[in-house]
């Protein structure tokens, strides 16, 4: 991907460029083409480039440029080339980028007449345009997986709505929530994530082809008609923007970023629930692995190989705005490695997601460690909030409930141990029925709060989860 392509032809000595009608000489020095070509990196957007070259070349004879014939055998031509790239045909090294190994293999195809589809056209154009078109389609392919750890999700908190377990906050045990409501806390940042993936599509489905190398096209093509056969929601407005604008990538790799992070944080939910200490979760056997050494091993190596991922996606986001923060107008070659970053993260995405998926489908939970995790001492803000409904302020109510916790730390018993004197003692509204208030499932019941993890709520939140997940690409 460089600067505006000068010829098509086939150069002398058996090369192949878009460029070089103002050099002379040997070539270019070996050291420069191993830094230069990035045919290794971008030859994966070929189809890319043979679809938008194919509706070039019916705007091309649309603008009088390209005969009914000549259009129509440049199209043959390129579909020889696609079927020849689908049985597997390699570039070969003089082939600096995707655009040069397809302009090759079109003039191995149909002779001199590929020479005029460069026509009013710029690999800058070019590349911006094929770009686009992929990460259009990788936003669908990580929208699907996406929604399929989603749906694991959900089929696992299906199982987890009676189970109860501690809640944490700082990593220390807070309030009893329900299993399926702490299970639904990792499914609404994936649905943020969508909505993230949603939007960085529709800001890559802006058409930059016809915008040429920086100015725009000097011939008549339909830019609109480009734009229906493409499969793009608009049209670029300003050709120099066009030929640089790189925030699609930017904004595809930010919801990447922010997909990588979301899955770290439920793998690492899992691998401390996993843990002998916890023993919430019992790992499968097909995401995890053994030790070389201690055989009583399993490691949840998917989920900890997820939680690394992330770093490396944060690495590729930051990569390229800081390239894209000190360029000058319009297109620069910095902006080749854009694809290299893109690429990477949209690849381990589609290992990663997987992955988890599997990770947490094989997971068993454990109801009954779950709820031996629980302590009637968790219920310090239902007491709070029973002195609370009996008239106390909360202020109040919080003082009079932390001494009774101060008591239970010095006695080394939990609070339903400690005799109905002490509570007593600690605020005159307390009742006998106090001991009722440091149950879990009542500190549930009184959750019932939209969003809260009541019963009924969580229920709710389960049929809306399922809902939004019904919607392919919200």
């Amino acid at each position: 991907m460089t600067t505006a392509g000068l010829t098509s032809a086939p150069a002398k000595g058996g090369t192949h460029k878009l460029w070089g009608g103002r050099f002379k000489g040997p070539g270019t020095a070996p050291a420069f083409d191993a830094l230069n070509h990035s045919i290794g990196v971008d030859f994966r957007l070929w189809p890319f480039d043979v679809q938008l070259s194919k509706a070039w070349a019916m705007a091309l004879y649309g603008a009088g440029v390209l005969t009914l014939d000549e259009c129509n055998d440049i199209e043959r031509g390129l579909d020889a080339v696609a079927h020849r790239l689908e049985a597997g045909e390699q570039p070969v090294p003089s082939d600096e980028d995707v655009h040069t190994l397809i302009d090759r293999l079109l003039h191995a195809e149909v002779g001199d007449v590929a020479s005029k589809l460069h026509t009013g056209r710029s690999r800058n154009d070019q590349v911006a345009t094929a770009s686009r078109m992929w990460a259009m389609e990788a936003a669908g392919q990580l929208d699907r997986a996406i929604r399929h750890l989603q749906q694991v999700m959900i089929d696992q908190a299906h199982g987890l709505e009676t189970a109860l377990m501690p809640s944490y906050t700082h990593l220390q045990r807070a309030i009893p929530v329900s299993g399926a409501h702490w299970l639904l806390a990792h499914f609404w940042p994936l649905e943020r994530d969508r909505a993230r993936l949603k939007a960085a599509c529709k800001s890559a489905a802006v058409l930059p082809l016809g915008s040429g190398a920086v100015a725009g096209c000097a011939y008549p093509i339909s830019r609109t008609l480009l734009q229906g056969a493409l499969g793009f929601e608009t049209v670029s407005p300003n050709s120099i923007d066009a030929v640089s604008d790189r925030d699609f990538v930017a904004e595809m790799l930010f919801a990447a970023t922010m997909i990588g992070v979301h899955l770290s944080r439920i793998a690492e939910d899992l691998i401390v629930y996993g843990s002998s200490e916890f023993g919430f979760v019992q790992f499968g056997e097909q995401f995890t692995s053994g030790s070389s050494m201690m055989p009583q091993k399993r490691n949840p190596d998917a989920l900890e190989l997820a939680r690394g991922s992330a770093a490396r996606m944060l690495g590729d986001l930051t990569t390229l705005l800081a390239t894209l923060k000190g360029l000058p107008s319009s297109y620069n070659k910095d902006l080749q490695d854009d694809k290299r970053v893109l690429f990477d993260a949209v690849d381990t995405l589609l290992l990663v997601l997987p992955a988890v998926s599997g990770a947490l489908a094989e997971c068993t939970f454990r109801g009954e460690r779950m709820r031996a995790a629980l302590s009637s001492t968790m219920m310090a803000t239902d007491l709070a909030d029973y002195l609370v409904r009996k008239g106390a302020s909360f202020r109040e109510a919080h003082g009079a409930v932390g001494q009774l916790v101060r008591a239970t730390e010095e006695s080394g018993v939990d609070l339903h141990s400690l005799p109905f004197a002490r509570f007593a003692d600690a605020h005159p509204l307390f009742e006998q029925d106090i001991f009722d208030a440091l149950s879990a499932y009542r500190s549930i019941e009184h959750r019932e709060v939209e969003g809260g993890t009541g019963p009924g709520a969580v229920r709710v939140q389960l049929e809306a989860a399922q809902r939004a997940l019904d919607v392919p690409g919200r």
